[in-house]
């Protein structure tokens, strides 16, 4: 029995035209080669499938049976394959589908959050998934499209990375903490991560602080180091955008830290529509939002 190993599935679309024209030169004008090459095309097919597909006689080249079956499943497989890449041509030309973006909650929640409407409305075949989640996801096994993170990752081939911009902090707190000079600051009691997040920004910039200030509070998520400041426990030093928003006393006038906004995605993101689309909304969007993010300006 013939396996075809050595058959050139690009003859396919070469035998069902020489099968519709019966000609070698009719076929060779509408595929623009010449007949030699149709020939010798034909030859290689009929030796890789070990049959006899043509036969030749006054009136041109007629199939013969297992030519005739071949034609018949061939069409088939060849408008399966043209409808599977104009079906890919599709997707990838169109702003429709799944995206997945993982990030640090805050982030959704005191920026991204209020610019997905527009973008929905804009493009409503889109189908967002926003995963709050500090612990880096897979692209290679499309756990996420995209990645918000502070602080730039370890290289990774199959990621693509971005610097979209930065993300500044300032000391907030209660408004019984509102005019502590910054001389004072060691003398106050303070909110801080637990021992788990000392090597971030933050925490280092807490550390380096002299005198060394009481850690009163340590808690390991922003949500609880809100409600702890909200309440007067301490001070703490929050991102801008949050603070503001939550309506906290600012204490001290400069942004104490910047730490980066870094974009990841996979790298054969760039050549999907909905992932394009999306990654130039997150661009635009950072860009748009610049100030409050780097905390020189006020939430309106």
């Amino acid at each position: 029995m013939a396996t075809g190993n050595d058959f050139d599935w690009n003859d396919i679309p070469l035998i069902l035209a020489l099968a519709r024209s019966g000609s070698m030169s009719a076929t060779g004008r509408q595929l623009g080669v010449d007949a030699s090459t149709i020939s010798r095309r034909i030859a290689a097919a009929e030796k890789a499938l070990q049959l006899r597909l043509f036969i030749r006689d006054n009136n041109g080249y007629k199939l013969t049976d297992a030519g005739q079956v071949f034609v018949a499943h061939g069409d088939a497989v060849y408008g399966n394959v043209q409808s599977m890449l104009q079906a890919s041509s599709q997707e990838a030309g169109a702003t429709a589908g799944p995206v997945n973006i993982t990030s640090i909650d805050f982030l959704f929640d005191y920026w991204l959050l209020e610019h997905v409407p527009a973008l929905l409305a804009q493009h409503p075949q889109l189908q967002l998934t926003l995963q709050a989640e500090n612990q880096n996801l897979s692209f290679t096994r499309r756990e996420a499209d995209f990645a918000l993170r502070l602080g730039k990752p370890g290289e990774d081939a199959a990621l693509v990375m971005r610097k979209l911009g930065d993300m500044g902090f300032a000391v907030y707190g209660h408004a019984c903490f509102a005019d502590t000079p910054r001389a004072c600051w060691g003398t106050q009691p303070w909110i801080a991560y637990d021992d788990s997040l000392a090597g971030t920004g933050e925490m280092q910039w807490l550390a380096a602080m002299a005198p060394q200030p009481q850690r009163v509070l340590k808690v390991n998520s922003l949500s609880t180091m809100v409600r702890a400041c909200r309440a007067g426990v301490g001070m703490a030093l929050l991102p801008c955008i949050m603070g503001e928003q939550e309506g906290l006393q600012r204490i001290g006038d400069r942004v104490e830290v910047q730490r980066d906004i870094w974009l990841l995605s996979h790298r054969d993101a760039g050549s999907i529509a909905r992932f394009k689309t999306v990654s130039a909304w997150l661009a635009q969007v950072y860009a748009s939002n610049q100030q409050l993010l780097c905390g020189t300006a006020s939430h309106p």
